[in-house]
């Protein structure tokens, strides 16, 4: 499960169709109708909110508009209205991290948007999300590597 931190709009087509199948997923867990993914780490953030299926919903909204701005047919029927929502804080750290492993995942995938986004340099968040200082996320899977022995 990937719940990126990242605009939307720099998801290729498998991307964003994949971004909108595990947020669905995540919403699913957090209203507490799955079992599997329960601990899943890309969910603390949404957990950590004082209302976490809020938090999905409103993050989907903008999975949801981007479909929309490329002509996809995702069903808004499956979100839940939304309301103000706080945003939610992610590192520099986090937000390179995700840059970098996208970018590697585009370089294999789609050529084209890889060469399109190599030129980006000031990378933005997802709409829900606000940029603080800081290393990678504690929940990120990176984090949890131990670095390689020589």
């Amino acid at each position: 499960m990937r719940l990126w931190s990242l605009h939307p709009r720099y998801l290729d087509g498998k991307g964003l169709v994949a971004l909108w199948r595990e947020g669905l997923l995540a919403k699913t867990v957090l209203e507490g109708e799955a079992c599997g993914y329960r601990f899943h780490p890309q969910l603390l953030r949404f957990r950590n909110q004082p209302d976490p299926v809020g938090a999905i919903n409103a993050y989907l909204q903008f999975v949801l508009a981007e479909s929309r701005a490329r002509n996809y047919r995702f069903d808004s029927s499956k979100l839940l209205p939304v309301k103000e929502h706080t945003l939610i804080p992610v590192t520099d750290g986090q937000l390179n991290y995700e840059w970098e492993h996208l970018l590697a995942k585009l370089k294999v995938r789609d050529i084209e948007r890889y060469r399109s986004l190599c030129s980006v340099t000031n990378v933005d968040p997802h709409p829900l999300m606000r940029v603080v200082p800081g290393p990678i996320e504690p929940w990120e899977v990176a984090a949890w590597r131990k670095p390689k022995e020589p």
